[in-house]
């Protein structure tokens, strides 16, 4: 398998309403769609979610970093070789994105040319457990949200956006478990909103509100802080912002790390799967994060598979997609499709349409 061409176009998807994070506004997202193809005519894609304050790249960067570092390397391996693939890369420091789409359009091409979607190649069901993300809202419009997503997708966890304040956090997780009732999972990211001295009491307080998952309530390092916030915690603290490779992985897994956020669209398929395994070795738990995937970009990265929900349920707050097939949630879960070439999902049509 050997690179024959490729091509990257952007586009812009509109939201059905505002949505609010914790450092931005926004009515659409920015994305880019990387597609490879080798030589026998196997195909893979990736999609990025393109955020000046998530990613760090613009549409110019990434372009350019694919074009004059990354894809001249991989011009005389075996693109059936990840381990080539990767150490390829692993000279190349910063371009976490770039790297991680070619690794990950890299796996879907692989998956194209055995004729195997996969998670199937890598062992995995094909049903998963999904969550959907409550932004910051007023604590009566998330519970109201809450409740109408949990009736209609039967869903069985929710990730709580936190960092409104402690009194705002905790009115939003009463209002959410009396509009959802005690069977849903209530996880909360605070963003690192709140100073490292106040986490423990932070998360002491999301525990006695029901809450089972804390993500990352302060900055977060592999240091003495995190271990004794993480002992002295009655729920796992999960780790996202600072936990972006195999290497913060094992630091983390050092200092008692109970859970890991994986997130392929950040860091691509080959370091979610390593991260993954790292932590399962030490018996901690990952969860496949959000990235503000396009309903494309979910079929991709939900491929992999881990114990904890996974977090790909944005593609519902977008009112357009580029993707012949949006994925159904039934019974708070989304069965991955037997499609092996996942480019054959793609709507061309819609890509122009939408097209910067």
């Amino acid at each position: 398998m050997r690179l024959a061409d490729w091509s990257l176009q952007f586009y812009r998807l509109p939201y059905a309403r505002e949505v609010v994070w914790a450092n931005a506004v926004e009515s659409s997202g920015l994305y880019a769609l990387l597609t490879l193809r080798c030589a026998d005519g196997a195909t893979g894609i990736a999609e990025g979610t393109l955020k000046d304050t998530w990613s760090g790249v613009s549409p110019k960067s990434l372009a350019a970093a694919l074009e004059d570092i990354l894809l001249p390397r991989l011009r005389k391996l075996n693109l059936a070789d990840d381990k080539a693939v990767c150490a390829a890369f692993a000279g190349i420091p910063e371009n976490r994105m770039a790297k991680g789409m070619v690794e990950s359009a890299c796996w879907t091409m692989r998956a194209a040319a055995a004729g195997k979607p996969l998670w199937q190649l890598w062992g995995h069901s094909g049903s998963v457990a999904v969550a959907w993300t409550v932004t910051r809202q007023a604590p009566s419009l998330m519970a109201a949200e809450s409740a109408k997503v949990c009736g209609q997708y039967g869903l069985r966890t929710l990730k709580v956006k936190g960092g409104q304040g402690l009194d705002t956090d905790l009115q939003a997780l009463k209002a959410i478990r009396a509009a959802v009732g005690p069977g849903v999972e209530l996880y909360v990211d605070a963003n690192s909103h709140y100073a490292r001295d106040e986490a423990a009491g932070y998360v002491a307080a999301l525990a006695g509100a029901g809450a089972s998952v804390a993500e990352d309530p302060c900055s977060l390092a592999p240091d003495a802080h995190f271990a004794q916030l993480q002992a002295g915690s009655p729920i796992p603290i999960l780790v996202d912002r600072s936990c972006a490779s195999q290497e913060d992985a094992a630091l983390y897994l050092e200092r008692g790390a109970r859970a890991l956020s994986t997130k392929p669209g950040r860091v691509g398929l080959s370091q979610t799967r390593g991260i993954a395994a790292k932590a399962s070795a030490k018996g901690a738990k990952t969860a496949v994060g959000i990235y503000a995937e396009s309903a494309l970009g979910t079929l991709i990265n939900l491929q992999p598979e881990g114990p904890m929900a996974a977090e790909q349920t944005f593609f519902l707050t977008h009112a357009a997609q580029v993707s012949r097939l949006v994925p159904e949630i039934r019974g708070g879960r989304i069965a991955l499709p037997e499609e092996a070439d996942l480019s054959a999902l793609v709507d061309w049509k819609a890509v122009r349409k939408h097209m910067i």
